[in-house]
This record gives C-alpha cells, sequence and structure tokens, in this order.
C-alpha cells in the first residue's frame, strides 16, 4: 500500500507474472481440478490480481466443465451495478459454471486503498449485496434507493444464465459477523487465512454452532478453507524445493503493519473480542502466523500454515484438516509468491495425480449433497462407484 511503486515493481515482470499465473490456472483445470479460483487485492506486492473478473474473462472463454471460483468480488470498492453487469455476464460467457465469491474486503483494501470509512464498509457491502440480488432476481427496470448508491434504473443486461442465480459463497477471515450473515442466507463460508488449520479449528467449531443456531444442518459444503499446499516426492525434497519460497512469503511478503491490518472500527468490537478468546490474537485475513520469525517448522509442523510433504504426507494432513474442519470446499493455494511457475506446475501436477485421488471421496461415501456448486460445472459431479450421491471434495 505505501511501498514506493516505481522502485519496486517492474511492468514487464509483472506482466510476465501475471501470464504465469493465467498458465497456471488453465494447467490446472486441464489436470482435472474441479474448480479453477481467482481473487482480488489492490496496491501491494502480495499479489496483483486487481480485477478478477478480467482473470475469470479468460478462464470463462476455456472450453471447460471445471467451475469458476471467484473469490472475490470486494463489494464495498465495487459499484453494485456494475458488479452485477459483470458478473452476469462471465456466467452467461461461461455457460453456467461461475460461483460468485463475495468477501467484505481487508482493511487495507476497503481503508487503506479506497478510504472508506471503516464503519461503513459492512453497511456497503450489505447494501451492495441487496442490490446485486434484487438486480439478478426481479424484473426490470425498477429503482433503487439505498444510502449509498441510487438509480433510478436497475435493469441489467444480460442476468445470469444460473437461476435464479449463481452460488454465492461468503468469504472471510473471522469476523463473526461474516458467517453468521452465511448462515442467515444459507450460503457457504470459507475461511481464508494464512494461519493455518491448526489454529483455524476454534472459529470453525463456532461457525458450525452458528449454523446450528440457525436451524441448519452439519453438512460440510457449507464450509471451506484456503490452505497453501506444497507437493513434492518426499518430505526432504519438499523442504529443498519450497523452503526459501515459503519464508520469503511470511517473512517478508506477507507482513502487515498493525495499523494497516487492525484499523479502529473495521471489526466489531465482539468480533475481537471472540478472536483474541479463541487464537490469542486480533489477525486479520493475511495474518502472518503467530510465531515473530517464522520457520519451516514452525509453519509446516506446527501449524500447518503450509501442507508440505510427499503425497503421503499431504493427503494424511489434508485428510485430518478437512474432517477436522468439516468442510467441503477444500481451495487449495498451489502458487506462493516467489516460486517460478515450473516449480508451482510441479507442485500442481504432483497433487492432481497423487493427492487429489485420496481425497476426493472423503464427502462423496456421505448423503451429503454440495447445494453451492454451480449447475454449469459437471466435473466429477458423478457418484463414485459403489458411493451416494454427492459432490466431490471442492
Amino acid at each position: 500500500m505505501t511501498a514506493p511503486n516505481d522502485e519496486l515493481c517492474d511492468p514487464e515482470t509483472a506482466g510476465r507474472y501475471l501470464n504465469w499465473n493465467l498458465d497456471e490456472l488453465e494447467y490446472a483445470d486441464d489436470l482435472g481440478f474441479d474448480g479453477i479460483g481467482t481473487n482480488e487485492h489492490h496496491q501491494n506486492g502480495y499479489g496483483f490480481p486487481v480485477s478478477p473478473h478480467m482473470t475469470a474473462s479468460v478462464l470463462a472463454r476455456r472450453k471447460s466443465d471445471a467451475a469458476i471460483c471467484l473469490l472475490g468480488t470486494t463489494l464495498p470498492t465495487h459499484h453494485p451495478l456494475r458488479a452485477a453487469e459483470e458478473l452476469a455476464m462471465l456466467d452467461c460467457m461461461s455457460g453456467g459454471r461461475l460461483i460468485t465469491g463475495w468477501p467484505v474486503g481487508t482493511s487495507m483494501d476497503t481503508v487503506g486503498n479506497f478510504g472508506i470509512p471503516p464503519d461503513e464498509v459492512r453497511p456497503r457491502y450489505y447494501e451492495a449485496h441487496d442490490l446485486i440480488k434484487a438486480a439478478w432476481t426481479r424484473p426490470g427496470p425498477f429503482p433503487f434507493n439505498g444510502k449509498y448508491t441510487k438509480l433510478r434504473h436497475v435493469n441489467p443486461w444480460p442476468k445470469p444464465l444460473q437461476r435464479p442465480h449463481p452460488p454465492i459463497w461468503m468469504a472471510g477471515g473471522g469476523s463473526l459477523e461474516t458467517y453468521h450473515f452465511a448462515a442467515q442466507n444459507n450460503y457457504t463460508f470459507n475461511y481464508l487465512s494464512f494461519a493455518g488449520y491448526q489454529m483455524a479449528r476454534a472459529l470453525m467449531q463456532s461457525f458450525w454452532l452458528t449454523a446450528e443456531h440457525h436451524g441448519l444442518d452439519d453438512n460440510p459444503y457449507r464450509a471451506g478453507f484456503a490452505q497453501l499446499v506444497c507437493v513434492a516426492d518426499t518430505d526432504a525434497e519438499a523442504r529443498r524445493l519450497y523452503e526459501k519460497h515459503v519464508l520469503n512469503f511470511f517473512n517478508k511478503s506477507m507482513y502487515i503493519a498493525p495499523h494497516f491490518s487492525r484499523v479502529p472500527g473495521y471489526m466489531s468490537r465482539e468480533s475481537v473480542e471472540k478472536m483474541l478468546q479463541k487464537t490469542g490474537a486480533a489477525s486479520t485475513f493475511g495474518a502472518a502466523p503467530v510465531d515473530a520469525r517464522p520457520t519451516w517448522d514452525s509453519i509446516v509442523e506446527k501449524q500447518g500454515a503450509v501442507i508440505a510433504g510427499s503425497p503421503d504426507t499431504v493427503a494424511h494432513r489434508l485428510t485430518d484438516m478437512i474432517k477436522g474442519l468439516r468442510i467441503g470446499h477444500l481451495i487449495t493455494i498451489m502458487q506462493i509468491q516467489s516460486m517460478p511457475t515450473d516449480l508451482t506446475k510441479h507442485s500442481t501436477k504432483l497433487f492432481a495425480e497423487k493427492v487429489m485421488p485420496r481425497i476426493q471421496r472423503i464427502w462423496r461415501d456421505t448423503p451429503y449433497e454440495d447445494h453451492w456448486w454451480p449447475s454449469g460445472a459437471t466435473r466429477n459431479t458423478a457418484p463414485l462407484e459403489g458411493s451416494p450421491a454427492g459432490g466431490a471434495v471442492r
């Protein structure tokens, strides 16, 4: 946000990096991943996907049966009518393969970069949410008279292909309001954190208690978790290949000054208190592990912030995580900032061929169905032989 761009960001290098990223996403699609994801951040060296809609448009043109998981469109920073139009366009282009993920947004993006007052972030989010859903489900034209957006005509062309609209995924870093909103609206909640699945257990337990309080069942597809994953032939080889990239990511790229990550008013007092009780740290999305100077052992072995190792090790730890957090949507992050594209593809290929088949049927051998998956994304939706109906671990 404040690192000088002319000194530190070379556009030619950034262009090469962005094309590598698209190549890697298409490669994952070719290898059979259930869905391919993209996200949004601004004015930072952590990642360059300033417009996930642009990335998704490249994926939407492909002849594929994989979902396009857009995690996501940070609603407070977008004009809601334009977001409604662009997302509908993507759903139509892709043949109904779009997942619309709507994070509230980090305080760095919403408050620091776009200048939104902290106490307006969530009200803007809720209003944009209501407008977009209305634009997709109500006959147009109709007026909308919100506090932040006032429109005489809401009449988007086209509407989404999926009816009544593409599945909506909530994405959050630990605020109570986010997973309460997911439960209230019967959305799936996806915990986006780089602090590791060991620390995520307490928060996900709170989510499941919240779902129960709202009278919802324990369908694991209500929940997802984003996990950094590195696969090699052996555990020792994984450390040799990935250690320097993992340490660079956590010790350098993911450093966030507290006055940016914990802006007063961005999180409610209740959320901060609950987070302190559960984790001992009032972290936000992207917060680094609790160790002051993370090491490979603390990141991988102690906290599980990165699941790395041989296919056997990775499959075993992912199985423990999936069952322990009770998640039906596993969001694997295969690229870790400074990793060259060949290394990213190496890890991705090993995961697809030697890990994915071992975790795909964890929930598919149960009666649970994935009601939050796009209708046009048909890859791996058929029941496995001898299994009841249900979706794959995403």
